[in-house]
């Protein structure tokens, strides 16, 4: 599991079509928990995250991910600005193994964007793409999923445009969640759709 995790990052894009540097690095619990926790308060991210919890509860929660080793906890940034966070998992080791027929070397991912002031503007897209481009480089990885809340009809529009497809739905502890997947074969083609300007 750990060899899966070691994707290279942090990783540079430049001139990506939002003509900025999207770069995405380890999460800091120093550097970092003062962002997230003001990020998991934020009015988008409540109803889907659901850890807009005391200071001292969300630190114990970002302890324990941190040490999880089936798991990297990343930010996003552009041009340097941490404006996402990232949650990048092997879906061995993860509770979503056991809603479907999944292969060891299946990856998972969970995001937001946290900063407001990058809601709506087209970054979900070369941000999501870097994150793929990144999982699909380990060879044995063919298929990477997400589960976002059934009621994210956003998110689930953006998974899809990124070469996801449904599943089914799963009932998770925490939400309903649509089981998504995307095959190593389709997120080529929308990697080049991407850069050729076809996406």
């Amino acid at each position: 599991m750990t060899a899966m995790l070691q994707t290279n990052y942090p990783y540079t894009i430049e001139d990506f079509q939002v003509k900025q540097d999207i770069t995405f690095r380890p999460v800091s619990l120093k550097e970092d928990f003062e962002r997230l926790y003001k990020w998991m308060h934020e009015p988008h991210v409540i109803p889907y995250w659901k850890l807009n919890i005391d200071r001292d509860a969300y630190q114990q929660h970002l302890q324990t991910f941190l040490k999880d080793s089936h798991q990297q906890l990343l930010i996003g940034e552009i041009q340097g600005v941490p404006m996402s966070y990232w949650e990048s998992y092997t879906v061995e080791g993860d509770v979503i193994s056991k809603y479907y027929s999944y292969d060891q070397n299946d990856q998972g991912i969970h995001l937001l964007i946290g900063e407001t002031s990058y809601l709506g503007k087209g970054y979900i897209y070369p941000l999501l793409l870097t994150i793929l481009k990144r999982k699909f480089e380990l060879n044995d990885t063919k298929r990477v999923v997400a589960e976002p809340d059934i009621r994210n009809k956003k998110m689930i529009a953006v998974f899809k445009k990124c070469g996801f497809q449904p599943i089914k739905e799963v009932n998770l502890s925490d939400k309903t969640g649509l089981l998504l997947s995307c095959e190593r074969n389709v997120f080529e083609r929308r990697w080049s759709e991407w850069n050729n300007g076809t996406f």
